[in-house]
């Protein structure tokens, strides 16, 4: 699909033929959103997917987690006129900041880290990134954000995989994915 290309009929993950397929190896991620983030209107459907489940429900910031979720998050916060409050990899903030350490999906261990002034007790924050695999990190960033007196308004990634990590989040949180049913289980076997 080219970045021009928009279908007559735009079904929720349309454009998820956008993303290219890894090439590079494990350590990389299996499928890479920046074709997607690309396109205006893969983006804007993209963000419209992600957010219809939360319409209604009380937001008040949006944190995208480094690196690919702070596209996402930053375009699901202008959207929804919020604030973007960026959890970083370790190293990266000259503030005061809470560090929580995870293991990303490639097996890494890795250092997350948030600026401790940006959320105050009761503020309710959606989390996005552009993919829960394992989800360590996604629940790096749930922990920061709690352990500082946040609440975790709700999950949103572009692929939220069925793994014990995965199944972990969605079932103590309200989440948000862009991957028709019917196409699940491919994503799950990265095919």
């Amino acid at each position: 699909m080219d970045l021009c290309h928009v279908p007559a009929s735009r079904e929720k993950g349309w454009y998820l033929a956008l993303m290219a397929p890894n090439v590079k190896g494990p350590n990389y991620a299996w499928l890479d959103p920046s074709r997607l983030y690309c396109h205006p209107q893969g983006l804007q459907d993209c963000v419209a997917d992600l957010l219809q489940p939360f319409q209604g429900d009380a937001i008040d910031m949006v944190a995208g987690i480094d690196a690919m979720g702070f596209i996402l998050g930053a375009a699901a916060a202008a959207t929804l006129q919020k604030g973007f409050l960026a959890i970083r990899k370790a190293g990266h903030l000259c503030v005061h900041t809470e560090a929580q350490p995870y293991t990303d999906y490639s097996g890494r261990d890795k250092v997350m880290e948030v600026r401790t002034d940006a959320v105050s007790p009761g503020l309710r924050i959606l989390l996005v990134d552009q993919w829960v695999e394992t989800g360590g990190t996604m629940r790096a960033a749930i922990e920061l954000v709690e352990r500082l007196g946040g609440v975790v308004a709700g999950v949103a990634a572009i692929c939220m995989e069925n793994s014990e990590g995965g199944k972990w989040i969605q079932e103590r949180y309200k989440c948000s994915h862009c991957v028709p049913p019917r196409l699940q289980p491919r994503f799950d076997q990265h095919q």
